[in-house]
């Protein structure tokens, strides 16, 4: 990316945009080309609506329609004072099956993950459900925070069982990763998800307020044999993630 402040790269866009589409979405274009190509980075600070009006010749209506809309979206945050953010908002494609690294880094930004536990332990009943076993049979559960350029994005808790992933030292940062240099990388998955409310831990752990929206999924994974080798649950913040269909006729 060229050494050009946001300034520079809204006023190009704005040139190459059509003149006949109002002013207002023609800067909300402009600055949404700016975000999504990284130019302006998760939790940049935007300059304020007056130094924007005036370095781009727009009058300060102009420019609130076009952060509105931005806002709307969940590319920006207004949530300190006068000040507006960039946010961190991720798509998620559901017609493939991607780790969250692998999502975040195909976005440009920088996965990473807070442990929070890992460990041997027998399955509890939904995990013995969810993966088809007795209750004498070990598995390795994980919690940790998932994070994209340092911003917390959801809680997961995976459960593997110890036949595929003897030990917990196994793992990193990457689980699908552990898995695949051992020969069990899953190859398909069945995902439900729904609504739920913050508990106070969800809260500590993704820094919202309790009973802030999260969209929680519950994920199996296959191996082309058909053996369940992992099930998955995931806590996303709903004001960062979007979660994407393709659907056909």
């Amino acid at each position: 990316m060229p050494d050009m402040s946001l300034i520079e790269l809204v006023s190009k866009e704005l040139s190459l945009t059509a003149p006949d589409v109002p002013l207002y979405k023609r800067l909300k274009s402009a600055l949404e080309a700016a975000i999504r190509s990284n130019a302006v980075k998760a939790g940049a600070v935007l300059p304020g609506e007056r130094v924007l009006a005036g370095s781009l010749s727009l009058s300060r209506v102009t420019v609130r329609k076009a952060l509105a809309l931005l806002e709307e979206e969940g590319l920006l945050n207004r949530r300190h004072g006068f000040k507006t953010e960039v946010g961190s908002r991720v798509e998620k494609s559901m017609s493939t099956l991607t780790s969250f690294s692998e999502d975040i880094r195909a976005r440009g930004m920088v996965a990473g993950c807070v442990w929070i536990s890992k460990h041997i332990s027998r399955p509890s009943p939904t995990e013995m459900m969810a993966l088809g076993l007795s209750a004498n049979v070990n598995v390795i559960r994980m919690k940790r925070v998932r994070t994209a350029d340092g911003a917390p994005i959801a809680v997961e808790t995976s459960t593997v069982p110890t036949r595929f992933l003897p030990s917990p030292d196994l793992i990193r940062d990457s689980l699908y990763e552990a898995l695949e240099a051992r020969g069990f990388m899953p190859q398909r998955a069945i995902q439900r998800m729904r609504s739920r409310a913050a508990t106070s831990e969800d809260a500590r752990h993704l820094h919202c307020e309790v009973g802030a929206p999260l969209l929680m999924t519950e994920r199996r994974c296959f191996l082309p044999d058909e053996q369940i080798v992992e099930y998955c649950e995931t806590r996303y913040k709903g004001d960062v993630y979007d979660f994407v269909f393709e659907l056909q006729r």
